[in-house]
This record gives structure tokens, C-alpha cells and sequence, in this order.
């Protein structure tokens, strides 16, 4: 019997773990044809011609959780109140700042009629937002970061999205603000991808896993059919769009439903965001492990066991295969010869480019081809937020406290929020 060497079984592993990746990465190509279906669907049903809730011209409570956010509290409150949706409430709610966001909160709700403010001790952001639920009145609650920029038909394009009594939550298409630096140039570019492409893709097969806690609406009824936010999670919003299609529900993507809010602009301020999103992915993963592949929840159930292979297995052994690599090259054992590795290497740049250029497109936010030299960043990147889900998933197993750990916020703002589509007539 021939004995293998540990050569032999890092070799081994390598090759069967690229196989692996590759597979994964090359099912993901079908979010291409579906994005383009979901446009195809979303122009050609014109909001004219279709039911919306906002035909009732519902309340909407837009609630507002804030902890040190004095730098952009102000730009925040004052571009949801340039909507041009009417109905609307604004809940500022105070977790126990340390600086003067307290304050500013208090001197909008004395300047507006439509702005109320609450304060309480510091208790993270499930908390804060389940105080602002018990305080509203809206039929719609519409959960907002306090760096948000509304553009002035946001809060209509989104309540355009409940266009079917089982549509439990919209989701909004968050974009960056802040586009003074390389690094948040690159994520302006990268932010496509997720957005403009697969959000659309998976919406239209009822499977969009999120709604961000940037820009989402939930009917008031749902929220509290399921019983609002749970407090001991990083990934409140995660948690609460799970429990939402567990209820039977769907959720929806509004592409033209836009808002503005800050990237992280340092590396540290990225590590912290991307550390805190995977553990609020771990977590909700934990609680709800009976979910993943089961029929019961339909499609949504099975796309959630294909989710966790992606966003967990997949960055680790990414992460593991990169760590062999040399070592085999070393030892000259790499398993692809040098002129095959070259081959990939341009085949993945082609794909990726055009992958990029094709979710601009979908948003139709052609300025931002001028951020594509950030390009030779995008394979350093990867490798980063694959660290940054390591270090969640040794935190998680550690039990380490759960924090807020919010960005540090600069108050830039480098665009102009202006409305996705044509002009909204809706009479409101």
C-alpha cells in the first residue's frame, strides 16, 4: 500500500478545495440572467398599473437609533424630511451617547412637528430600536443608520415595493457617501455587485436574505407578529428578515429606492464593520440552524444552506488553500503550472470586470467606472474580509462581548442624493 505524504494530502486538499470554490463561484453566474429578468419585471410594471400600499397612504414611522452619531444626525433627520411622501413620522432614539448626539436630537424634535425624540441608557442597537417600535404609530416602520441621506422619492419607492399583501419588508439599495479615499472608492465599485446584481437576483426567487438595516421597511403588523428585534444579536437586521420569511412572508428589493450612507474610510474602521457583520451572520446561523435546506421553507431554505457554504465555508477554505499554496510551489508540487495559473488568473479579471461593469450598469451609475483602477485592490480585499470572518468565528467561539462597534463618522458626503427613476406622480 502506497504511503501518502503530507505533500501528497496538501496537494490533495488544495486541488480538491479549488474544485470546490470554483464550483461555487461558477453557480453564481445564473445571478446574471435572473438580475436581468428582475429588471425586465420591475420596468415593464409600472407603478401606475399595480397595486401598492402606498395607494392607502399608510403612516410611515421612520425610526432612527443612534450612539455618538453627532457628526451626521443632522443631514440624516433633515433629508427624510425633504421627502416628498408626507405621511411620516421621524423617532430619534438616543443609546446613551457619549457625545453631544443627545442633544442635536432633542433640538430637531423642538424644530420639527414630525420629529420626536427618546433617549435611553446605553443597551446596543436591538434595544434602541425596539424602543422607537413602541413609541411609533405608523402602519410602516422604516428602520434608518443614523449616516443615511434620503434622496426625496425614497420613502414612495419603498412603500411602491409592498405590492402584494404577502410582502412583509422591503429593502432599499444602500450606496456610499463618503468617496474621499481609495478605500471606500473601492467598496462604492464593489457595493454594485451586491446590490445592483445579486439583490435583484435574489429577490425574484424570494431568497433575498437581508434587509439592511441602512434602508428597510417592514409592515407594522409583521414586526410585531414576530416580535421585533432580538436584542442579543450583531446582526439584528439579519435575525429580523429570517423571522420574516419564517412567518411566511416575502421581502422585496427596490433598486430605485435609494440612500446614501458613509463606508468605512480607514482599514480599521473596515476590519470592526466586516468582523461585526460575519458575527452577526454566525449568529443568526446558530439560532436558526433548523432553517438551513429544509423544504418547508421553500426555496428560501435551501438557498440558506447554499448561503452559509458561501459565506463561511468557502472564505476558510480560501483562506486555508492560501496558506498551503507556497509551500507547495516550494516544494514543486504546485497543482497548476505556472502558464494554466496565468490563463485563470486573466479569465478571473475578465469575469470580474465584466461581472462589475454589468451591476453598474443594472444601477445605472456610470461615474463609477472612474473608480475601476482600485481593480488590483479587489484580490486584497477578498482576502481581508476572509480574515475578518476568521477572527468572527474564534470571537464567537471565545463567547466575546457583543458591542455595538460602530464606525467612526467623517460627515463627508461627496454626492448629491438625487431620485433613481423618472419622477414619482404618485398623489401623496
Amino acid at each position: 500500500m502506497a504511503c501518502v505524504t503530507p505533500l501528497d494530502a496538501a496537494l490533495a486538499f488544495v486541488q480538491v478545495g479549488g474544485v470546490l470554490i470554483l464550483s461555487f463561484g461558477v453557480v453564481k453566474i445564473v445571478y446574471v440572467p435572473l438580475a436581468l429578468y428582475f429588471n425586465r419585471l420591475y420596468r415593464s410594471n409600472s407603478a401606475k398599473h399595480r397595486y401598492s400600499i402606498i395607494t392607502d397612504r399608510p403612516l410611515v414611522s421612520v425610526i432612527v437609533p443612534g450612539y455618538n452619531e453627532a457628526v451626521v444626525i443632522t443631514s440624516c433627520v433633515e433629508s427624510i424630511l425633504a421627502s416628498r411622501y408626507l405621511r411620516l413620522e421621524v423617532i430619534l432614539v438616543d443609546d446613551g451617547s457619549t457625545d453631544s448626539t443627545a442633544s442635536i436630537m432633542a433640538g430637531l424634535a423642538d424644530q420639527y412637528d414630525r420629529v420626536r425624540f427618546l433617549s435611553q441608557a446605553n443597551a446596543g442597537k436591538g434595544a434602541a430600536l425596539n424602543y422607537g417600535i413602541a413609541a411609533s404609530h405608523g402602519d410602516i416602520l422604516m428602520f434608518v443608520d443614523a449616516d443615511g441621506i434620503f434622496a426625496p422619492d425614497t420613502l414612495m419607492r419603498m412603500l411602491d415595493g409592498f405590492d402584494h399583501t404577502k410582502v412583509g419588508a422591503v429593502c432599499g439599495d444602500d450606496r456610499p457617501v463618503n468617496l474621499n479615499r481609495v478605500q471606500t472608492m473601492m467598496l462604492a465599485v464593489l457595493s454594485h455587485v451586491g446590490t445592483g446584481l445579486v439583490r435583484r437576483a435574489l429577490s425574484l426567487l424570494h431568497c433575498l436574505p437581508i434587509v439592511s438595516g441602512n434602508i428597510g421597511a417592514f409592515r407594522r403588523d409583521v414586526v410585531q407578529q414576530v416580535g421585533g428585534f432580538h436584542e442579543d444579536t450583531l446582526g439584528e437586521d439579519l435575525e429580523l428578515t429570517w423571522r420574516v420569511y419564517k412567518a411566511g412572508y416575502r421581502v422585496r428589493f427596490q433598486p430605485s429606492a435609494l440612500v446614501y450612507a458613509e463606508s468605512p474610510s480607514t482599514m480599521g474602521g473596515l476590519w470592526r464593520q466586516r468582523v461585526r457583520w460575519s458575527r452577526g451572520l454566525l449568529q443568526t446561523l446558530r439560532m436558526h440552524m433548523g432553517m438551513l435546506g429544509r423544504r418547508r421553507y421553500g426555496l428560501f431554505g435551501m438557498f440558506l444552506l447554499f448561503n452559509a457554504i458561501t459565506m463561511v465555508v468557502i472564505p476558510v477554505l480560501q483562506l486555508a488553500i492560501l496558506a498551503v499554496l507556497p509551500f507547495l510551489y516550494l516544494a514543486g508540487s504546485g497543482p497548476v503550472p505556472g502558464e494554466v495559473l496565468a490563463i485563470l488568473g486573466w479569465l478571473g479579471l475578465f469575469v470580474s470586470l465584466a461581472l462589475i461593469v454589468f451591476s453598474i450598469g443594472l444601477n445605472r451609475s456610470w461615474k463609477d467606472l472612474r473608480f475601476l483602477w482600485t481593480l488590483p485592490l479587489w484580490p486584497l480585499y477578498s482576502v481581508f474580509v476572509g480574515l475578518a470572518l476568521a477572527s468572527a468565528i474564534i470571537k464567537e467561539i471565545r463567547g466575546s462581548p457583543a458591542l455595538w462597534n460602530k464606525l467612526q463618522r467623517t460627515g463627508v458626503i461627496s454626492v448629491t442624493a438625487t431620485e433613481a427613476g423618472p419622477r414619482y406622480e404618485a398623489g401623496v
